[in-house]
C-alpha cells in the first residue's frame, strides 16, 4: 500500500480549494481519494489512473461518499462470504448491485467478475444527458478504499 495525505483547514467558506488528498496503489491502479469544496460544498474527487495513464474519475457530495461507504461495507461482507476465484467455473458478471440516487445523478454499484478477476465498478450518471462517469476498484482492494474514504469523510 502506499498513502499520502494533505490538506489544510485554512481554507475559507466558499472558496474552492483541496482540503485532503489520499493516494493508494491498487494492484497496477492508483486511486486518488481528494476532499474539495466550492461553492456549492465540500465533495470527494475519486480518480483513477490506469498503468497506461488512462484517468477516469466520478465526483460525490458527502452525503453520496457516505451512503457509498456504507455500501462498500455490505459489499465487503459479501466478498469475503464468495468461494475463491476459479478461472474455470467463473460466473461472468454481476455478482452484486447497488444504485445510489442524490439529485440529479445516479450512482451504481457493481460487484463483477471475469477472466482477470473480481472488481467493483462504480459508475455515475447524470438523469439529464447521457454522461456516464466510471472507476474500476479491485476487489482485493475494496477494504483499503473503504477504510481511506471512511476516514477522509470521519475527518471532514
Amino acid at each position: 500500500m502506499s498513502c499520502s495525505e494533505s490538506g489544510s483547514d485554512d481554507v475559507p467558506v466558499g472558496a474552492q480549494g483541496d482540503l485532503a488528498s489520499r493516494t493508494l496503489v491498487l494492484e497496477s491502479k492508483r486511486f486518488y481519494l481528494d476532499v474539495k469544496e466550492n461553492q456549492r460544498g465540500r465533495f470527494i474527487k475519486i480518480a483513477e489512473i490506469s498503468a497506461d495513464g488512462r484517468k477516469n474519475q466520478i465526483l460525490m457530495t458527502f452525503s453520496t461518499a457516505a451512503v457509498f461507504s456504507q455500501n462498500l461495507i455490505k459489499f465487503l461482507d459479501y466478498y469475503h462470504d464468495l468461494a475463491k476465484l476459479d478461472p474455470d467455473n467463473l460466473k461472468q458478471g454481476e455478482l452484486m448491485s447497488e444504485v445510489m440516487y442524490k439529485d440529479d445523478k445516479k450512482y451504481h454499484m457493481d460487484l463483477k467478475e471475469n477472466a482477470r478477476g473480481r472488481f467493483l465498478k462504480v459508475s455515475e450518471t447524470f438523469t439529464r444527458g447521457y454522461s456516464r462517469f466510471q472507476v474500476f476498484i479491485p476487489a482485493d482492494g475494496m477494504a483499503e478504499f473503504q477504510h481511506n474514504l471512511g476516514e477522509l469523510i470521519e475527518e471532514y
